[in-house]
């Protein structure tokens, strides 16, 4: 079986499963010993992410109940490796027979058919589906446990869908209260972004849009630099997650448009702190945490699985060919992708964090 493995300075996380295979799961190593895991905080932080929950997601409906085998006793860490698992319960595998030898657009399929000579899983999306980042929302879900009790918060809002946009986090403080149901601050914007994912999905077709993600009560110095920085980290990891293309931080992009005078944030003392006037860094430099929020945007692409009638090419036979992709697919996966977002950040939060205590402990 195919497995799928990071390793970063403390943590190890591997992904192991398929789309439609009987289980997903994950295994870490590098979790301290005695470190609380709330399952039930878990198990709400998984059902935003999970399938079936409302009309703008797939209606493939999975319960996503993390099950621990071993590294767990007692709601804690016992220092070991922890593995969990989920079950998949709704597949209908059957829905991918006309994928096996015609490849979608925008997937996976052809690139996946010569590398593995044929022999990779087409249901749902094998290897390479989003369903694969459940068992990722583990391990961000108790790392993301492990920073609220250090008093790190993050969160995650739709910031558009295609032209719609929400209200941006004030880059000072940004206030992770959200909307019911869909993650925006804006509830208006919010109603028409709803609308346009039902519009595309009425027309057979999908649409994409952009995350903003932001950590609070960040210590100054977390990180490294250059290939250690903590862009380099969330980076890596954002780029796991199925759809993403693109990421910056603070200005990002707008900062080629600025002159350096009003892109540069003015040091201030605060209440006897020494903090920046303005956010444009969004919190990092040289690749170290500067104390103020981190904030940083991914772009997600529309989802590629549309019910649109494509031009592909039949592998067998090497001519042209049309496709209709069937089963059940997400219109837009931008909302349920934003809890992903806030894991990875937690993630790679967590794994800084403790490489910043084995080093003042003088143990690296």
């Amino acid at each position: 079986m195919r497995t799928s493995k990071i390793e970063l300075n403390q943590l190890k996380i591997e992904i192991f499963g398929l789309s439609h295979s009987p289980e997903i799961g994950v295994i870490i190593e590098g979790l301290p010993a005695g470190e609380q895991v709330d399952q039930e905080k878990l198990q709400a932080f998984l059902e935003r992410r999970a399938p079936g929950r409302s009309a703008e997601a797939t209606a493939r409906k999975e319960p996503d109940k993390a099950e621990f085998i071993e590294g767990l006793v007692n709601q804690q860490t016992d220092g070991t490796t922890l593995k969990a698992i989920i079950k998949n319960t709704n597949t209908r595998s059957h829905d991918y027979d006309n994928i096996i030898d015609v490849p979608r657009p925008g997937h996976a399929d052809y690139p996946a058919f010569v590398k593995y000579k044929g022999a990779q899983e087409t249901a749902g999306g094998g290897h390479f589906s989003g369903r694969l980042t459940a068992p990722l929302c583990i391990a961000g879900g108790i790392c993301m446990q492990a920073l609220q009790r250090e008093g790190i918060e993050i969160g995650a809002h739709i910031y558009s869908i295609q032209k719609i946009y929400d209200t941006p986090f004030d880059p000072m403080a940004p206030s992770f209260a959200l909307c019911d149901h869909f993650p925006v601050i804006n509830a208006e914007a919010g109603e028409q972004m709803k609308q346009l994912i039902h519009e595309a999905k009425a027309d057979g077709d999908s649409v994409g849009g952009m995350i903003e993600c932001a950590a609070t009560g960040l210590p100054v110095g977390l990180g490294e630099h250059m290939f250690y920085g903590i862009e380099n980290t969330i980076s890596r990891l954002i780029f796991a997650v199925p759809a993403v293309k693109g990421i910056e931080f603070g200005e990002g992009f707008h900062a080629a448009m600025l002159y350096g005078s009003e892109n540069n944030d003015a040091y201030v003392m605060q209440q006897g702190q020494i903090q920046t006037k303005t956010n444009h860094h969004g919190g990092l430099l040289g690749g170290m945490t500067s104390g103020m929020p981190l904030l940083f945007k991914t772009v997600i692409k529309p989802t590629p699985s549309i019910a649109k009638e494509q031009d592909s090419i039949s592998l067998s036979k090497k001519e042209n060919t049309k496709l209709i992709v069937k089963g059940r697919h997400d219109p837009c996966i931008v909302p349920r992708a934003v809890p992903v977002i806030e894991a990875v950040c937690a993630i790679a939060l967590y794994d800084a964090l403790l490489t910043e205590k084995e080093n003042e402990n003088g143990t690296h």
